[in-house]
């Protein structure tokens, strides 16, 4: 049994599919196939049951994953815990943003002035080789659909509806969402923390958004508001410095539209120094983030 053996394994049983997990490891299929099963071989037992082009893990495989993390992550610890003791680990920070974007450049330009040794590895968008699962901390609305983290609330904040200028809910201070649900509405792309909170917040009024542009770019949700071409919502503080008066912001009295921006970071992983550090940074730091930050729509309409 090797130890590439059991990395091959963990990504396999991660994503139940071979295809995906062959270029996630940036091997071929096959090679992947042929190591799954000389390690099922070694073991006596199938780890997985394929139902034609689908494989799934089965009660073996499952009880042997776990006996993988767990070792996978003793030597990742061990390795880690090396480095500190030699100083290695002292700039390399891998951390995951899935929300808040606007606020991490001042974030991570305060903290490097206190550590300007410390390197960071930012990962903001997912591809075949990004898995989700590698990070050492990260930035978040939303619950990770992962096992065995620890999440810390770092801040909680109103979203608004933002319209232009000249839509004829402008002069409000107020709205229930329902009352625009025949609007055309500017969103970011399915996948992005807020997208995903915010379409539970129409779902919840009764309505599906009708969605005419798409972007993964905050700043670009914002001009195509200022440009009149449809109404968004926006977060109050991570967002709200960044609006300007060219927007009305207004409370939605119904459904309650708020979110919880937490730090995460996995249970039982080992976190290094500079790791350490920066999180506790982070919670100082937006704790420190004063609450009249917090936009109302009266002040900007």
């Amino acid at each position: 049994m090797e130890l590439l053996q059991l990395k091959y394994f963990q990504t396999v049983a991660r994503l139940e599919h071979m295809t995906l997990a062959a270029e996630e490891l940036h091997i071929p299929q096959p090679a992947l196939s042929k190591t799954i099963s000389s390690l099922e071989k070694e073991l006596g037992v199938l780890l997985f049951d394929r139902r034609g082009k689908y494989i799934y893990l089965n009660e073996f495989g499952k009880t042997y994953l776990k006996r993988v993390d767990q070792a996978l992550s003793a030597l990742e610890n061990g390795k880690h815990e090396l480095e500190d003791l030699t100083g290695k680990e002292l700039g390399d920070i891998k951390l995951l943003i899935l929300s808040a974007s606007p606020l991490i450049p001042d974030l991570l330009a305060s903290f490097s002035k206190l550590h300007p040794h410390i390197n960071f590895n930012l990962i903001q968008h997912f591809s075949t080789s990004v898995s989700i699962t590698d990070f050492d901390l990260c930035i978040s609305s939303s619950p990770l659909r992962i096992n065995h983290i620890t999440s810390l609330p770092l801040i909680t904040e109103e979203i608004f509806l933002a319209v232009p200028l000249d839509h004829r809910f402008a002069g409000r201070k107020s709205i229930k969402l329902l009352e625009v649900a025949d609007d055309n509405f500017i969103s970011l792309t399915r996948g992005k923390d807020l997208r995903t909170i915010t379409d539970i917040f129409c779902n919840d009024s009764g309505f599906s958004p009708n969605i005419i542009f798409e972007s993964d770019d905050p700043a670009t949700v914002r001009g195509l508001i200022k440009a009149g071409q449809g109404i968004a919502f926006i977060p109050a503080i991570s967002w709200g410095n960044y609006i300007g008066n060219s927007i009305s912001l207004l409370h939605i009295e119904e459904p309650v539209c708020e979110r919880t921006i937490s730090l995460t970071f996995k249970t039982g992983h080992y976190l290094s120094q500079a790791s350490c550090l920066f999180r506790q940074f982070t919670l100082d730091y937006f704790a420190s983030i004063d609450s009249k930050q917090e936009l109302n729509g009266e002040a900007l309409i």
